[in-house]
């Protein structure tokens, strides 16, 4: 395996002359500082982003949690998790190994790369792939996933990071791409994907358009159905207890029926996947799995939650024995003592009363 670190500020391989991106050059290093990096981040769309823009990142990320990081507010989930660490650490034991099972030589790009002909696309490329020559020929993109994610590694690459390959190739104008995947933290899965045009043409309007929208002219984007964007708008803004917002009554109205409407398909709609479900059961019986010939159906496991209360009563010495005390946060108090501080770290929950208007 070679290993190869471009200094900073270089664009060019070390051999042959040629570019390391051809449509791309270097615009920040990467021993600039977060506070650099952060800045030009703000500034135009990147790989990461391109996925939340069009809604297809999954229940953690969304076209306003794009939109208020591009703004440079702070929104709940921007701090740094333990997944997300572990996600950097263990990018180069992705590469590495990647470099081992294909025979690929890998080099780590110098930092944030911007597109020759749109200044608002950027890119920040795990690592590159290599040629016999030491000449960059495709960007490689190293993902670390769960272990239920398996399936949708097994014959390509789920939307998330294709769309962040085929962006990489949009900013970079290579070829292809490569995504590389530690599923589990112990499978190991990788595909090539080829540049298709029709795809690059499309999402460098579809993302152009949306920042010339929503970051250069600062509309928020439009309310969408996404647990991310849920969980924002209920903590984004401080509560003024006292104030009232006054709504066009046939726009209230028309977001009731519509709301009522819904929640009527959804109760019928959990109705029926109830009884499918119960059929399952009836089915399984006193069994765990359930099998058509080799293939596994379904199962039905006793791995639910724990019958804590009914524990207590009917076996109450062995609860005894199992009992623990913790150490737990008296909300109750802290209500009493310091509503303001309370009502601070309080979610907003929307009710809408059932009563016509």
């Amino acid at each position: 395996m070679t290993t190869m670190t471009a200094p900073a500020g270089a664009t060019e391989a070390p051999a042959g002359g040629r570019p390391d991106a051809p449509t791309a050059r270097l615009i920040l290093p990467a021993g600039a500082s977060d506070t650099e990096w952060h800045a030009v981040r703000r500034s135009g769309i990147g790989g990461s982003d391109v996925a939340a823009i069009l809604g297809l990142a999954g229940k953690y990320n969304s076209p306003r949690r794009v939109f208020e990081t591009k703004h440079g507010r702070t929104v709940p989930g921007d701090t740094d998790t333990e997944y997300a660490e572990i996600g950097r650490e263990i990018e180069d034991f992705i590469a590495r190994l990647f470099s081992k099972r294909t025979g690929i030589p890998i080099a780590t790009p110098p930092g944030t790369l911007v597109n020759n002909t749109h200044p608002w696309m950027l890119a920040n490329v795990d690592r590159y792939a290599l040629d016999g020559d030491g000449g960059v020929v495709a960007p490689i993109e190293c993902k670390n996933r769960s272990e239920y994610q398996l399936d949708d590694w097994e014959d390509g690459v789920p939307d998330a990071p294709a769309l962040q390959a085929h962006w990489y190739m949009a900013v970079g104008g290579w070829s292809y791409a490569w995504v590389a995947a530690l599923v589990g933290g112990n499978k190991f899965r990788y595909h090539r994907i080829e540049r298709d045009e029709d795809m690059i043409d499309e999402l460098i309007r579809l993302c152009g358009e949306w920042y010339q929208r929503h970051i250069v002219e600062g509309f928020p984007p439009p309310a969408d159905g996404l647990e991310d964007t849920k969980n924002i708008l209920g903590r984004l803004w401080e509560v003024k207890p006292d104030d009232v917002v006054d709504v066009d009554l046939g726009k209230a109205k028309g977001l009731r029926a519509y709301r009522a409407d819904l929640k009527a398909q959804m109760g019928k709609l959990d109705r029926e996947l109830t009884t499918v479900e119960n059929e399952m059961r009836l089915l399984t019986g006193d069994a765990e799995l359930a099998k058509c010939g080799a293939k596994t159906a379904w199962t039905w496991k006793q791995n639910g939650t724990f019958a804590a209360k009914k524990f207590r009563e009917e076996q109450p010495e062995a609860a005894v024995k199992y009992v623990r005390t913790v150490t737990e946060l008296d909300v109750d108090r802290l209500k009493a003592e310091d509503p303001v501080l309370y009502r601070k770290y309080r979610a907003r929950r929307l009710v809408v009363p059932s009563k016509e208007l």
